[in-house]
């Protein structure tokens, strides 16, 4: 009976002991992952990014003095005033004082009771810090409006590093030409570090348009642009992506230079959509389109001739023409190369190449092949080729045995100048004689 009352009064004492302990565990603070000493506050943590309030930015290892928001909630009943944080993150993310410095921050106003606020400090980041997310753990001390004392608030959270997108446009081929439909291949590059998606891009051609992107763009009106709007989708970081345009320019713009706007939104790393303005730059050239007619032989002092006419239907005159005659098939014809210089608009062109044979001369029909290669205005090589088939005959022998036949012309012509000369004298004469 004394062991059972003395075992009753043992537990009894002991009892205390035990919740004393229990609620101590959970007052002494140090939740083992925070620098921090742990006491609650009556501040509730929102959000936390790289950038200032209401404008994240894209950061990538490296970037100096970046700012790094924090925002709160104050979801006591009291206004809060005196707000002051000190933040903790991983390796590789230092205060821009320089490292080993506290990365501290005040906030400029108070809070009222319901309200938001919010803490920004600047950070450095170290050139080996990866593209990825990483934990912080802020500490917020406040007073509250009407009592002495300061308390202290403590959040964890997740942040990420972006990385930071960049934007690049440009023609692959930069050049268009008039009084002709161009199919336009232009590039969107990203060439960051950071991925954006849902890409669309609108090409702005009207005037009224105009007036809100570029004063510089004045020619773009008077493109016909078939297509003006594309849904890119998403660009990976150092990657790009293309689309295609019809463009017809009129003759009037050869020689100008064209400014095509862009107009390009997207989403960033954030979440947040952008929008920005690229112009992609086109240099208009001049048409040149040649054809080749007329082609024959003709037989010129003892000498058959290839000759022919090249004719230029364009805009712009070819420069530094050559024409050239190449054999096809079982022609045994010799390769052969004129110099015509300029091909201009305004009269055909006329060639000709003396024919010679790699061996034995071959009489009858021939397949060769015409090569008109020029330059234009950007001195860019150009080549048509023009098949034809040609005749050659053997040349006749008659001059040879036969009395030179200037001998017997220049006679003729000779004596028919002098009766002419005699009637006139004697025309004269009687006129004369008359009066």
């Amino acid at each position: 009976m004394n062991f059972k009352l003395m075992l009753s009064l043992f537990v009894l004492l002991l009892t205390p002991l035990m919740f004393n302990d229990t609620f101590a565990q959970i007052t002494s603070g140090g939740f083992g992952q925070s620098p921090f000493e742990r006491d609650f506050g009556d501040v509730k943590f929102l959000d936390a990014y790289f950038g200032t309030l209401n404008n994240k930015i894209e950061i990538e290892s490296g970037d100096s003095n970046v700012p790094f928001t924090v925002v709160f909630a104050n979801v006591g009943t009291q206004d809060i005033t005196g707000i002051k944080g000190q933040l903790s993150l991983p390796l590789g993310f230092s205060a821009s004082d320089g490292p080993g410095s506290i990365i501290r921050a005040d906030s400029d106003s108070n809070s009222d009771a319901g309200d938001n606020f919010h803490l920004t400090f600047f950070v450095n980041l170290d050139k080996n810090v990866n593209i990825q997310q990483y934990p912080g753990t802020v500490k917020v001390d406040y007073s509250r409006l009407r009592e002495s004392g300061v308390r202290t608030a403590f959040e964890d959270f997740d942040f990420k590093v972006t990385g930071d997108s960049v934007i690049n446009v440009k023609a692959l081929d930069p050049f268009l030409t008039s009084l002709r439909t161009n199919n336009v291949i232009i590039e969107i590059a990203n060439d960051g570090t950071a991925p954006i998606s849902s890409v669309d891009i609108v090409a702005q051609n009207t005037s009224t348009e105009l007036a809100s992107t570029s004063s510089s763009t004045t020619n773009i009106e008077n493109v016909v642009i078939l297509e003006s709007n594309w849904d890119v989708g998403n660009i990976n970081s150092k990657s790009f992506r293309h689309l295609t345009a019809t463009v017809y320019v009129p003759e009037g713009l050869k020689g100008d230079t064209l400014r095509i706007p862009l107009t390009i939104s997207y989403y960033n790393a954030h979440g947040d959509q952008h929008e920005i303005s690229k112009i992609v730059d086109f240099y208009i050239k001049g048409l040149i389109d040649l054809s080749v007619f007329n082609v024959e032989v003709i037989e010129l002092s003892g000498t058959q001739m290839v000759v022919g006419e090249i004719i230029n239907e364009g805009n712009e005159d070819g420069l530094f023409g050559f024409v050239s005659i190449e054999p096809r098939g079982d022609s045994n014809i010799k390769s052969n190369t004129q110099f015509i210089d300029e091909i201009e608009t305004d009269a055909p062109v006329p060639f000709n190449l003396p024919i010679e044979f790699d061996g034995e001369p071959k009489y009858g029909e021939h397949d060769i092949t015409i090569t008109v290669r020029y330059k234009d205005s950007v001195r860019d090589e150009i080549f048509l080729t023009h098949d034809a088939t040609i005749f050659v005959k053997e040349l006749s022998n008659d001059d040879d045995n036969g009395p030179d036949s200037t001998l017997i012309i220049i006679p003729i012509i000779l004596a028919i100048g002098a009766g002419i000369y005699i009637m006139r004298r004697r025309k004269n004469a009687t006129i004369k004689t008359s009066n």
